[in-house]
């Protein structure tokens, strides 16, 4: 099912067993940043990104190295080497995603995005351990993977956000991909490109969730009753912030920036624990300034 009915996809939603897979990854893998800088083709819609500011490409390298390490010590985490001529390609989970056995590769909107699923040594790595590659590319709609979709991996559903970076008919080549029951639609405000940045799913029992992000405010108040009582509404300082680019790695840990930790209200802090995770949050400032935060960083192994 592929909806934009809250209605419908609410009593789906209910009636879905967490039996479709883990809820959280086996693995993730990242892409180290080379010659760290930022991409102006990216910028033309992504409004978290200010070409104006300066970028330090060793600090953003030792971030990124610190990030992995950080991980490493959670679960399985493989960082690729970078390529300077790819600036967002540390942003991998747009670009690569996997799910039941599949390496799925997005169709991206820009050019500079677009050479990075030519890598052949992210296929060969996943096609080495038997992933069947479905090439989403020659498909005539947008679908930037997980940025654009956010899925309950337990419950086999996504959350797809429209806007420049992913149209209907790359939200259908996705659902399709990834095999899932059933996604919901919906618009994302103008000015947002990436679901993620605005809404998360963690370990299939919370969901984060930045309502000024959303076009229509009905969507974000459905998707925040589905969850409930886990459902932390952000305020924009939040979203801003970064703090709805987050990520449960493991079912006991959710995992942000530091900038996101610092904009993230008491009350906020503490539904998450109630939830029963903890906190993870290194810092990612300089990397930040490309536009997305550590949740863009991850790409995850299913």
């Amino acid at each position: 099912m592929i909806t934009r009915d809250l209605a419908a996809f609410g009593s789906f939603f209910r009636a879905c067993r967490a039996n479709f897979g883990p809820a959280c990854a086996k693995g993730v893998f990242l892409v180290a940043p080379a010659g760290f800088s930022l991409a102006a083709e990216s910028a033309q819609d992504n409004l978290y990104m200010d070409l104006s500011r300066a970028v330090d490409p060793q600090r953003a390298a030792d971030q990124h190295a610190g990030l992995c390490a950080a991980l490493a010590e959670c679960v399985p985490t493989h960082c690729f080497p970078g390529d300077a001529e790819a600036p967002d390609g540390l942003f991998p989970n747009n670009v690569f995603a996997t799910a039941r056995g599949r390496l799925i590769l997005g169709h991206m909107r820009h050019p500079v995005r677009q050479r990075e699923a030519d890598r052949g040594d992210i296929r060969a790595h996943f096609a080495a351990r038997g992933y069947r590659e479905i090439d989403l590319r020659q498909q005539p709609g947008i679908c930037e993977l997980t940025g654009a979709l956010v899925i309950d991996r337990a419950r086999g559903v996504g959350f797809c956000g429209l806007s420049e970076r992913c149209d209907e008919a790359g939200a259908a080549a996705m659902h399709a991909a990834f095999g899932l029951r059933a996604t919901l639609l919906f618009d994302l405000a103008p000015g947002e490109y990436h679901t993620n940045v605005v809404l998360s799913v963690l370990a299939a029992r919370a969901v984060v969730v930045a309502p000024s992000g959303f076009a229509d405010p009905d969507v974000p108040e459905a998707i925040a009753d589905l969850y409930a009582p886990h459902a932390i509404v952000l305020s924009d300082e939040e979203k801003r912030g970064f703090a709805g680019n987050c990520i449960a790695v493991t079912a006991d840990t959710v995992w942000l920036s530091a900038a996101a930790a610092g904009v993230l209200s008491q009350a906020h802090r503490v539904q998450l624990v109630d939830a029963g995770f903890a906190l993870r949050s290194p810092p990612l400032d300089e990397l930040e300034k490309a536009g997305g935060s550590l949740r863009c960083c991850v790409g995850e192994v299913f």
